[in-house]
């Protein structure tokens, strides 16, 4: 069998193993990559390329397409034209039209958890939100809905309950591009069946909001600190102190007094921590509103009057 030609789509650092691995496959001709345009970032808001586009430049992948809407009619044209029989997709962020799904070898979608739970926006920081002991990766045929497709094949992995949002989107991007090495020849050779996703478990994910970062004292100190680790880098997550508003970026669990007003901020050892419906979320690193990050021991010492003790 000739190598088949194919058209990658993704923007995010989850698909960057994967492209690297298809580059590399035997039965795979890469004809051309599509990602976001570059978008401004940083303080500067120099605009930037998406990891997959400074990939596939590292690569020499000579085509690299960079439409705002990958439904434009020129955009399509544009794909279509390098004649791909398949395409893959792994962190792309926009709907997939009809033509690129209905391809020889049909559309191939790398998802970061275990279909059907958590479909859609944010599957791994809803992985870590909701404690589960177990995650893994989905790769799917595509279907004109959202995250609906056929199960190609799927790979789990144990979750311990320190996991970060970045540190676990870096650890399935490898598993992956693993299994995606392990199953495109013998899709290729319609060897691998796709069956259907099951109807029962199925949840759906929205994308992130900046309000979504707010940890508020009425849940738990678990539950709080889950989101510190869930939302990372992006809402991020933030205490409102009547001396503005404080990022937390990495907070652990303990055990609360009896007389604990639920919603201050009191010392905790040479720190800080928050008093929680069920506990305290003791504050390990923050950054105040204009600042730098620092320890909340440091926060407390360049503040002394930052709360009464206790």
């Amino acid at each position: 069998m000739s190598a088949v030609r194919t058209v990658f789509l993704g923007s995010g650092p989850f698909g960057v193993p994967s492209l690297r691995m298809l580059a590399a496959h035997a039965d795979v001709d890469l004809v051309g990559v599509v990602t976001a345009p570059p978008r401004p970032a940083g303080r500067e808001h120099a605009l930037a390329a998406t990891p997959i586009d400074q990939a596939a430049a590292e690569l020499g992948i000579r085509t690299i397409l960079r439409p705002s809407r990958l439904r434009d009619p020129a955009a399509l044209a544009s794909i279509l034209a390098l004649r791909p029989a398949l395409t893959v997709l792994a962190d792309y962020g926009q709907i997939v039209p009809p033509a690129l799904l209905d391809l020889p070898h049909g559309a191939l979608n790398l998802h970061p958890s275990l279909l059907p739970r958590y479909r859609g926006a944010s599957p791994i920081a809803a992985t870590i939100l909701a404690g589960d002991r177990e995650t893994g990766v989905t790769l799917m045929r595509m279907d004109e809905g959202l995250d609906t497709g056929p199960i190609v094949a799927a790979e789990r992995s144990p979750l311990d309950g320190t996991e970060t949002a970045p540190d676990l989107e870096a650890r399935l991007a490898d598993l992956a591009a693993g299994l995606l090495q392990r199953s495109i020849g013998p899709w290729l050779a319609a060897a691998l069946p796709a069956v259907p996703q099951p109807a029962d478990g199925a949840t759906l994910t929205r994308p992130l909001r900046r309000e979504d970062g707010r940890l508020a004292p009425g849940d738990t100190a678990a539950e709080l600190e889950r989101r510190v680790r869930a939302f990372q880098p992006w809402p991020g997550t933030f205490l409102e102190l009547p001396t503005g508003r404080l990022a937390v970026h990495a907070a652990h669990v303990e055990h609360g007094a009896a007389d604990d007003v639920r919603g201050t901020l009191i010392t905790h050892g040479d720190g800080l921590a928050l008093a929680t419906a069920d506990g305290w979320l003791v504050l390990d690193e923050v950054q105040p509103a204009g600042g730098r990050r620092m320890s909340a021991s440091a926060l407390r010492r360049g503040r002394p009057g930052l709360v009464a003790g206790r």
